[in-house]
């Protein structure tokens, strides 16, 4: 016979026993997902953190500026030859030949000077020299008689030697006196004034009948000036001395002329540093063939500052000055912070020119924030591109793509 299924009955013990396994695994399924949920929000609120505790920063590329940087200093100008001319002998002016602004040439008379006592000293040493020559020749003769003495033993050697020594004696005497002569001919010769070089008559000090004392200790009689060229002597600031060479290009303005500028060239300089105005004297020279400038006139000078490579330029909040120095906060392909030293060549207000310490590819953090360590991570903003999207963004979408 076939068997009959046997049919199971579950208690209601088993029932509630059932139910609470059940029951458990839920709770336990539920405390693990609490966890593991507490667990990844946890761990993205700790990348969160993270990346909120990286700064983000701007950064630029330095500016390399193809710029004409020029620097205007004041100057003054000199003739290129001046020379104050004075008396060299006493006397009274006789007669003036040119007045203030006269063009003169080298030689050309000024004036003449009439000196009645150096006339009269000039007779005198003309006269000595006429009486020591003829007392040269008495001795000469008497030297020969005495000789002839000496030959027919009449007369003693002693005697002839005497003779000999006061020949010797008067000979000396006439070129004394002819020196003497000379010398007063030559101071004669200065009774007639006259330019020393081709310029213009810039100053007349004196008029006929006054009284001419020699002299450099008096007042000059006349000033003559070579203008065909000046001089224009400036003080360069020393920050500014290693860029101006020798040959640099100027123009040069004048009030008088605003609107003419005069071109200069660089041909001598100091080479020195007055410590008391921190400045290096250089001297310019500018043709002048018209005469259109004045010596002794006020001037301004633009000297022309280029230099064989352009300089670089950094926005003034990039700097960064503790007790390190002057520096620079830069990013590496990296992101990361790295400082660098400078030095500063002009400060330009909002524009730093830089002399050393940066190269064209250096990305400069723009405005550093306050706590920025060597080494520190950063997002960046290429603010050289004008590009407010983050790099790291960036690589994630072409990680993506």
């Amino acid at each position: 016979m076939p068997r009959k299924p046997v049919k199971f009955r579950f208690s209601p013990a088993n029932r509630i026993h059932r139910y609470s396994a059940i029951f458990g695994v839920l709770v336990v399924v539920i405390v693990v997902a609490g966890i593991v949920t507490r667990v990844r929000s946890s761990v993205e609120l700790r990348q969160w953190t993270e990346e909120q505790a990286i700064p983000t920063v701007a950064v630029m590329l330095p500016e390399v500026t193809e710029l004409k940087p020029t620097i205007t200093l004041p100057g003054r100008l000199e003739a290129f030859n001046r020379a104050p001319i004075f008396a060299r002998v006493n006397g009274y002016l006789k007669d003036w030949k040119v007045d203030i602004g006269a063009h003169v040439k080298a030689g050309q008379p000024l004036a003449e000077i009439d000196a009645p006592d150096l006339d009269q000293q000039l007779m005198q040493a003309r006269a000595d020299v006429l009486n020591s020559q003829a007392a040269a020749k008495l001795a000469e003769a008497t030297l020969k008689r005495r000789q002839t003495l000496l030959a027919q033993n009449v007369a003693s050697q002693q005697d002839v030697d005497e003779r000999v020594a006061d020949l010797a004696s008067k000979k000396a005497g006439v070129l004394a006196n002819q020196a003497n002569v000379d010398r007063l001919e030559a101071l004669a010769g200065y009774k007639r004034i006259a330019a020393p070089f081709d310029g213009i008559v810039t100053a007349r000090n004196t008029d006929i009948g006054q009284l001419i004392n020699s002299g450099a200790g008096t007042r000059p009689l006349f000033v003559v000036s070579e203008t065909g060229r000046l001089r224009i002597y400036i003080d360069v600031p020393q920050t500014f001395v290693p860029f101006i060479k020798i040959g640099s290009k100027a123009e040069i303005s004048v009030p008088e002329r605003p609107a003419q500028k005069f071109p200069g060239v660089l041909e001598f300089s100091s080479r020195s540093v007055d410590a008391a105005s921190g400045t290096t004297r250089m001297q310019m020279i500018v043709q002048n063939p018209k005469g259109e400038l004045l010596p002794g006139s006020f001037a301004n000078v633009a000297i022309d500052l280029s230099r064989d490579a352009p300089p670089l330029h950094i926005p003034a909040s990039a700097l960064l000055f503790d007790q390190n120095g002057l520096r620079v906060a830069t990013v590496d392909a990296k992101n990361r912070v790295q400082f660098k030293k400078i030095a500063v060549a002009r400060d330009l207000g909002k524009q730093i020119e830089i002399a050393s310490g940066l190269s064209p590819e250096d990305r400069i953090i723009v405005t550093p924030p306050d706590g920025l360590v060597e080494g520190d991570q950063v997002r960046v903003v290429d603010k050289s591109k004008d590009d407010a999207t983050p790099a790291a963004t960036l690589d994630r979408e072409k990680t993506k793509g």
